[in-house]
């Protein structure tokens, strides 16, 4: 008799993580694997938050912490909605959690029912349909295409939209496609989200890694300030991955429900991390212009490299960091006499015969694409990209 959940057995190991782990096997047969499968920045927390941590240390904030996080922090929190969102969120409106993928779990478990219609813009983030399933909910996806920037349109959300539609899962910029979307192009979603009054995650970690346009919080749109989770965190923008600290501001009683069910499930994320949070909530995001600026420069150079490759379709993602691009024209092609039906295959491929982890497209929602994290020193990517070329010059 299996004693393993029916939940547990129905969901996929996340497929970043997944690939991360065959690139360390392979590292631990001694293959030089390049893995640029982790949505991970190779840039150190600033020594500035380091010294915030240690401090908070040193006056022995040892004891567990208030379940959706320290007062100071969630002041810090809001003071940071403010300034670079215009957002204001009452203390009792922002939950701390242990990262923002917990953040996005409590608010799905909190207002989703069974049956409850979830719609998830693709291509998306691994985890969202494995959360919106986990809480008996059923995924509705709606496909962007390469040729739209992989983003959807107000009419294709109205289409979406049911009388079972409770809730939108979406971010800008986006992981794995790194599009954002302009302020106009959030004004026509807001309009229809209005209408429909669901309630929209708007999942916005990658924030402040944007190349183009000042960015436009969801809930800014007044009209539906109610109906939008607003979930942000420290990972990407300073490298902090491995602290685990996420947030979210939301209507009162959904950050309520978010803070009952986190009571049950965790309490107060590591004190340690929140006292060093502070430090990053209040920092001038002028601070990660040579973070941002680095990103930018890396994804011409992705770019560059990858559109010398004949076959290989991309589009000039303005935020993240990665390229998402389309690969579907290798598909029925063959490797030393072993054909290659799609993304997944493909990306296998490439990792035993050039040693560069990837993440295959399916994983987001898009067979054509695979998944190139650019959080990787130039030299590093110059090299994965030549291996990756000659993987690909190969098949016939």
């Amino acid at each position: 008799m299996n004693p393993i959940s029916n939940r547990l057995l129905s969901m996929e190991e996340s497929a970043t993580l997944a690939m991360s782990r065959k690139s360390r096997e392979l590292k631990a047969l001694g293959k030089d694997v390049i893995s640029l499968s982790l949505g991970e920045p190779d840039f150190h927390t600033p020594d500035f938050i380091k010294a915030a941590a240690k401090k908070g240390i040193d006056e022995n904030y040892s004891y567990y912490s208030p379940v959706p996080g320290y007062l100071d922090l969630r002041e810090a929190i809001a003071r940071k909605f403010k300034r670079d969102n215009g957002l204001t969120y009452a203390l009792d409106e922002i939950v701390v959690s242990t990262g923002a993928k917990q953040s996005i779990a409590n608010v799905v478990l909190s207002i989703v029912n069974p049956g409850d219609e979830v719609i998830v813009p693709a291509p998306y983030w691994v985890s969202y349909i494995q959360i919106v399933e986990l809480a008996e909910g059923k995924p509705v996806v709606i496909s962007a295409q390469i040729e739209a920037d992989f983003k959807i349109t107000a009419a294709q959300l109205q289409a979406a939209i049911t009388p079972k539609t409770k809730l939108m899962i979406f971010s800008s910029p986006c992981n794995p496609t790194g599009s954002v979307y302009t302020k106009e192009e959030l004004s026509e979603l807001a309009e229809v989200i209005k209408n429909s009054g669901i309630y929209v995650i708007s999942d916005e970690i990658y924030e402040h890694i944007n190349f183009g346009s000042k960015h436009t919080s969801l809930a800014t749109f007044e009209v539906i300030k109610d109906q939008v989770i607003t979930v942000n965190g420290v990972s990407k923008a300073f490298a902090m991955t491995g602290w685990r600290l996420g947030y979210i501001g939301a209507p009162k009683i959904i950050a309520q429900a978010c803070e009952k069910i986190q009571g049950q499930f965790t309490s107060g994320t590591c004190s340690i991390t929140q006292r060093a949070a502070i430090a990053a909530m209040d920092a001038d995001p002028s601070v990660l212009k040579d973070m941002i600026a680095a990103f930018h420069k890396r994804r011409d150079l992705v770019l560059g490299l990858l559109n010398e490759i004949k076959g290989v379709k991309t589009n000039v993602p303005q935020g993240a960091f990665y390229v998402f691009p389309d690969i579907s024209s290798f598909f029925g092609k063959s490797y030393n006499g072993k054909v290659i039906k799609n993304a997944e295959e493909l990306s296998i491929l490439i990792l035993e015969e050039g040693l560069v982890a990837l993440v295959t497209g399916e994983a987001f929602g898009d067979a054509n694409c695979l998944r190139i994290s650019y959080a990787a020193s130039e030299e590093t990517l110059k090299l994965a990209i030549s291996r990756i070329k000659g993987v690909l010059e190969k098949m016939s």
